[in-house]
């Protein structure tokens, strides 16, 4: 069985930092592409971030400057280093990835993870 285990989330002064983590677990072939995504309450859950197996990255416009994402595949886990966070930032954030079980390529989702900007 394949988990994804996020930790780092908290609460933070606007301007401040936070850097959260997302590793897998279980039986599993390849990792491919691992991304970060956010829901605030009352919207939709949003992308904010995604790294393929090979390092190619793209990013939200809202967080393009400010946010960082790498991975460290021998470890099967991806970073997002946030910086000059703003408010509206604030939603939890999820982990997901694309991982190949047995010949089946599939989505897995983290618990997620709570991102307070607030002074």
């Amino acid at each position: 069985q394949v988990q994804l285990v996020e930790s780092g989330g908290g609460l933070v002064q606007p301007g401040g930092s936070l850097r959260l983590s997302c590793a897998a677990s279980g039986s599993f072939l390849t990792i491919n592409t691992m991304g970060w995504y956010r829901q605030a309450p009352g919207k939709q859950r949003e992308l904010v971030a995604a790294i393929t197996s090979g390092g190619s990255t793209n990013y939200a416009d809202s967080v393009k400057g400010r946010f960082t994402i790498s991975r460290d595949n021998a470890k099967n886990t991806v970073y997002l280093q946030m910086d000059s966070l703003r408010p509206e930032d604030t939603a939890v954030y999820y982990c997901h990835a694309e991982i190949v079980v047995l010949i089946s390529l599939l989505g897995f989702w983290g618990q997620g993870t709570q991102v307070t900007v607030s002074s």
